[in-house]
């Protein structure tokens, strides 16, 4: 028996469809008298709330929250326990807002640094991401708020995000892209989650079973319900058979009415509805139930900010230990960043911060000198002479500059991945040009992923905040003045340039196939197996005192070691466990994440520590036989500060696990090497173990239901194509001004059957199939059609007004 079984048999078939789609922007369908409405908000990193009617493009304001640093950020901390009070802190702002359900966390791995959403996504590392994501799921929903990790599964570019198909092999598929979201379900129970809008290997995220009941309820154990992403419900029938509960935004009474024809007719059986209603039902009726939190405050949720944000901040560089600054030292700040901070990300994930800092407002609250300010340079564009010799004027009253720059908001947003890794080149200028004053330059550098730096050897200091939220400014002047010992590590690789970045070229890709053809080699995974040198590798970070490892005990448990602080302050360091095994047949990277703890060290003292062995530390997915396996055998463990700078080995030999049977092929000797700059679509074809779909070519062609309208740019019609220029102008002006506009990028990436899904029943799919006909050069055909389905529409909503709550 279902648990709602009761009061599945109070509702109607229509009834029953109606729940499967959302009412409105923001909220569940109700069923007057017996099924509430619960209410949805993004927030992966502070609420945003609408003040006014819902739309999910962020066109109107937002009520004011507290803005915490963003996923990206939080990831570098390398502690679940900071994850944790910043969910905590968000619980308490949608109790405040009367919020029952968070559209977070996003973790999904970082396979190239320039994906539009790299700064909402923890790691390259699925353990890192999955096990971050835990902790933030489990603060979240201590005070009944639901949480919702997104976006499952194998989400990695903005362009043609509703349109792309991923096409990755069965082992990076399991290994690299469901272990995190494996972990964040198993340790974190969140009660929902977002599916995503890309296909994986030809089928809708939405609509593969094997992903939404075989591999997420059936092995994982979810209990909760999916939700698709906003727009993204391609067929909503075939969504609900393979498990998923909730469309939206709302997709009104047309979209009822085809699953009440597909049960009528034998498409859907009315038990599989059922049982989507059941799993839905059970957390609606759950939500809000605790009572509120009467100690809400404004200032202890800006505090759980800073306190997250000072805990994430990587030291990348510190020459002759500028850093810590004493006190009293005359320190001119420069950068338009440290007046009008750059603190989080663009998209969905926009907040309405209720209490920003700058870097310039809170110099005062520390033990510094601050002789100047300068804006240096614009956030983007032409080089300025006269700010430039503004900035370089200080150097005659200042010891040192703190500079803060680094990527603008038109780089890293929601519908649109990054051009390249630089900073704007008027701010590399800006660097150049205060070093050759002489005086020491430390960088504040902010962006939510890896930036190329080929500047690094002019500057003195570089202190990454990334993306560190309203209270950022603070935490980094607490860093700064040595009131904090930096304990920040890198969660993701910084190569030299972004022509190390295997298969860059071919990202983010514009048809509609994307083949993820380094396989399991993400990130560090490949600069180790290949020897490719980075500019800073996974796990890196500095300090102000230093750390020595010794006495490693290996057992069947896990290992243990003593960590001893060598230095004249205390400090956080953070061990991190590596497995490989160099003797496999297997492709394997050289050396993998497998745990990793966290200990505070007073100077000169030593601590014990241990790192046990879990249920991923020798697994590995098995295509042939369809299920994960261990490899016995001799397996390296090694012990680092950074997955480049291992400190202790030793070698543990596993006795369970069967020996695999591999067919050694030169595609796949190509792949153990780590040789990717020699691997072709052929060789790709072989490990991914069919053939690979096709992309069409470019030139004009009849556009299908599924392309995006930037596709309009192909279309045999001239009001498509002028369309699709329309739409490209318009980004590049928001783009010009530093502001992306969500509203364009939304659409230039949106397909014509999103039409339907976004507009609830304003735009019917007979209207929305006449559009697509228009554009296809059949204007007056298509314009009739246009004109009789819109009045046809319009009678039918009339109609069915009795039947909307």
């Amino acid at each position: 028996m279902l648990k709602n079984q009761k009061l599945l048999e109070q509702l109607t078939l229509k009834e029953k469809a109606l729940l499967m789609a959302g009412q409105g922007e923001w909220q569940t369908r109700a069923i007057k008298g017996k099924v509430k409405s619960i209410f949805l908000s993004d927030g992966p990193f502070g609420l945003r709330k609408q003040s006014g009617a819902g739309d999910h493009l962020g066109l109107n304001g937002s009520e004011p929250a507290t803005c915490f640093p963003s996923s990206a950020t939080l990831a570098n901390s390398w502690d679940q326990e900071v994850g944790r009070e910043v969910g905590r802190a968000l619980g308490k702002e949608a109790q405040r807002l009367k919020v029952d359900q968070v559209l977070g966390p996003a973790l999904n791995v970082k396979r190239n640094p320039r994906g539009g959403r790299s700064f909402e996504y923890y790691s390259e590392d699925p353990y890192l991401a999955g096990k971050m994501a835990a902790g933030m799921i489990q603060g979240l929903q201590e005070n009944g708020t639901i949480a919702t990790p997104k976006h499952l599964a194998v989400n990695s570019q903005e362009t043609r995000r509703m349109a792309s198909n991923s096409v990755v092999d069965e082992r990076a598929l399991r290994e690299i892209y469901l272990t995190n979201f494996e972990i964040a379900v198993k340790e974190g129970q969140p009660k929902s989650i977002m599916s995503s809008y890309n296909e994986i290997n030809g089928t809708y995220a939405n609509e593969a079973k094997w992903l939404l009941t075989d591999t997420l309820r059936k092995d994982w154990g979810f209990a909760g319900y999916v939700v698709t992403d906003w727009g993204g419900d391609n067929d909503h029938v075939s969504g609900i058979k393979a498990g998923s509960n909730l469309a939206m935004p709302g997709l009104g009474v047309n979209a009822a009415e085809e699953v009440v024809k597909a049960v009528e007719s034998g498409e859907l059986s009315e038990a599989v509805l059922d049982q989507r209603v059941d799993e839905l039902l059970t957390v609606i009726l759950h939500a809000g139930q605790k009572p509120a939190d009467d100690g809400f405050s404004w200032e202890k949720q800006h505090a759980v900010a800073r306190d997250a944000a000072k805990k994430s901040l990587v030291l990348l560089k510190n020459q002759d230990q500028v850093l810590p600054l004493a006190a009293g030292t005359k320190v001119a700040l420069v950068g338009d960043f440290a007046k009008t901070p750059r603190y989080q990300g663009a998209g969905s994930s926009l907040i309405n911060s209720h209490d920003l800092e700058s870097l310039l407002d809170t110099a005062k609250d520390y033990p510094i000198d601050l002789v100047g300010y300068a804006r240096g340079c614009l956030r983007q564009g032409e080089i300025k002479s006269d700010l430039l010799e503004e900035a370089k004027a200080l150097a005659d009253k200042c010891d040192v500059y703190v500079a803060n720059v680094g990527l603008d908001e038109s780089a890293e947003s929601e519908g649109l991945d990054r051009t390249n890794l630089a900073i704007p080149p008027c701010q590399a200028k800006l660097l150049e040009e205060l070093a050759a004053t002489g005086k020491p330059v430390v960088v504040v550098l902010s962006g939510g992923a890896a930036i190329e730096l080929p500047w690094e050897n002019k500057v003195s200091a570089i202190l990454h905040e990334y993306l560190g939220g309203e209270a950022g400014p603070s935490a980094v002047w607490e860093v700064l003045t040595g009131k904090y010992n930096p304990s920040g590590r890198l969660a993701e690789s910084y190569p030299l340039t972004e022509a190390d970045i295997p298969f860059d070229n071919e990202f983010p890709e514009i048809k509609r196939n994307a083949y993820y053809k380094e396989s399991i080699f993400v990130g560090y995974r490949y600069y180790e197996t290949a020897g490719v040198k980075v500019k800073y590798p996974f796990g890196y970070g500095l300090s102000y005192t230093t750390f020595a490892y010794s006495n490693l005990t290996i057992d069947d448990q896990g290992v243990s070691l003593d960590v001893s602080n060598t230095g004249k302050v205390a400090g956080r360091e953070t061990v991190q466990l590596y497995i490989g095994k160099k003797d496999s047949p297997l492709i394997r990277a050289k050396r993998e994440l497998k745990g990793w703890t966290q200990v505070d060290l007073d100077a000169g003292e030593t601590k014990r520590v241990a790192i046990p062995f879990d249920e991923y530390a020798f697994r590995y997915f098995d295509p042939n036989l369809g299920s994960w396996q261990e490899e016995k055998g001799r397996y390296q463990i090694m012990l680092g500060q950074n997955v480049d700078e291992i400190l202790l080995t030793g070698e543990y030999d596993l006795k369970r696990g069967i020996v695999p049977e591999v067919k050694e092929t030169s595609s796949y000797q190509k792949y153990r090497e780590g040789k990717l700059l020699m691997v072709t679509d052929r060789d790709f074809e072989e490990i991914y173990g069919a053939k690979l779909p096709e992309n069409r070519p470019a030139g004009k062609r009849e556009l299908e239901w599924n392309d995006p309208l930037l596709e309009m740019a192909n279309a045999k019609s001239w009001l498509g194509r002028a369309a699709a220029k329309w739409l490209a102008r318009k980004i590049q002006e928001s783009l010009d001004k530093s502001k992306p506009d969500l509203n364009f990028l939304f659409n230039y990436n949106m397909p014509f059957r999103a039409m339907t899904k976004m507009l609830g029943d304003t735009i019917s799919r007979s209207m929305a199939e006449d559009i697509l006909l228009i554009v296809n050069g059949h204007f007056w055909r298509g314009s009739g059609r246009l004109i009789r389905d819109y009045f046809q529409n319009n009678r039918k909503e009339k109609n069915d007004k009795d039947v909307q709550q």
